[in-house]
């Protein structure tokens, strides 16, 4: 049976590798890294850098998977992501079962950590759930984008004895839900804060960070009202600088 890696490598500070993740780098045969184009080429770029540092004698391979394009704006949200993930499942299942020797290790190098906002679990649960290919899949949890943008800050995630909410855009833009006064929202093209604002003029702060831990990184904190302007045009220039923009934010009600 094969056994396959899904190593946690934080949000862009090679440093925010944990020793746990060099072991685990330490002992792959095959790292899988899925091409997300040119566009995006620096994300491939960065974890052949991580390897370099970390196997600089080689004895590995790298296989790179061309991701498979999906509609970015589609009717039915559910059923686009849905298609993508099989056809993703697929496409990895045929790549695992050609470049990982039987008994062999592969790993994928996943961005912040597996557990949080990525869809690489639920791809390879349906690798397994198939069963063309037996897969022994283990976690090495890595540094959160969350936790790298509360760092960044230097904040704390809540007040004393407040809950926190982690959403998405799309879903903070439809309203928050009784009672939450800190949210962490997890990429959001469509600048989803901008309801807040309109909702409760005044009420809201927020801390946002783009590509953490990279050179591209941009941070902003303030009133939203304030800051709105300023995300905007620092989100433009971390993807025209880079190419691509990951971005994290806390939204925090003002205190009574």
């Amino acid at each position: 049976m094969r056994t396959l890696l899904v190593i946690g490598i934080g949000a862009g500070d090679p440093q925010q590798l944990t020793l746990q993740a060099i072991d685990a780098i330490k002992q792959t045969d095959v790292f899988l890294i899925v091409d997300k184009g040119d566009a995006k080429r620096e994300l491939v770029d960065l974890r052949r850098a991580l390897l370099d540092t970390h196997r600089p004698d080689g004895g590995y391979a790298v296989v790179e998977i061309d991701d498979p394009q999906r509609d970015r704006i589609p009717d039915d949200y559910q059923h686009a992501v849905t298609d993508w993930h099989a056809r993703r499942a697929a496409l990895f299942a045929d790549t695992i079962a050609t470049a990982v020797p039987e008994n062999g290790t592969g790993a994928f190098l996943v961005w912040g950590d597996p557990t949080l906002y990525d869809s690489i679990l639920r791809i390879l649960e349906r690798v397994q759930h198939d069963g063309r290919l037996p897969l022994a899949v283990e976690v090495v949890p890595g540094i959160t984008s969350i936790q790298a943008l509360a760092a960044r800050h230097r904040i704390p995630l809540n007040r004393i004895g407040e809950p926190i909410h982690i959403t998405t855009g799309r879903q903070l833009a439809r309203g928050l839900p009784a009672g939450i006064t800190n949210a962490v929202v997890m990429l959001d093209a469509h600048h989803g804060y901008a309801a807040l604002e309109e909702r409760e003029p005044g009420s809201w702060h927020i801390w946002w960070g783009a590509n953490l831990g990279t050179r591209t990184e941009q941070l902003i904190a303030g009133p939203i009202a304030e800051a709105a302007p300023m995300i905007a045009r620092a989100r433009e220039a971390a993807r025209d600088s880079a190419g691509w923009v990951m971005d994290t934010y806390l939204v925090r009600r003002a205190a009574p």
